[in-house]
């Protein structure tokens, strides 16, 4: 089983940053791709992003490239999710994942003025 924790969020306003951090236990992460998902009041959870498990390949939802960027720290089985010119519709529950079937508790973000 592999426990995660997500972490970072907060109130935010439009144009700020936030760092999102995904901790994992009870297992190593190292080889599992993992994701980060969101999921606004009322609506249905979307995917955010993904890492692949030695970071090769990430991948992102049009609505936040170039703007959001993942990472993973396998030594600190911690992945990551850095969130600039953060705008009204980022926010959100955010929830990551890992290997596509552990889900973590999830942390607000509301990005508001």
């Amino acid at each position: 089983q592999v426990q995660l924790v997500e972490s970072g969020g907060g109130l935010v306003r439009p144009g700020g940053s936030l760092t999102l951090s995904c901790a994992a236990s009870g297992r190593t992460i190292s080889r599992y791709t993992m994701d980060w998902f969101r999921q606004a009041s009322g609506k249905e959870r979307e995917f955010v992003a993904a890492i692949t498990w030695n970071s090769g390949t990430t991948r992102y939802t049009n609505s936040v490239k170039g703007r959001f960027t993942i990472s993973r720290d396998n030594a600190k089985n911690t992945v990551y999710l850095q969130m600039n010119s953060l705008k009204p519709e980022d926010t959100a529950v955010y929830y990551c994942r890992a290997n596509g079937d552990y889900w973590g508790q999830g942390t607000q973000v509301t990005v508001s003025s």
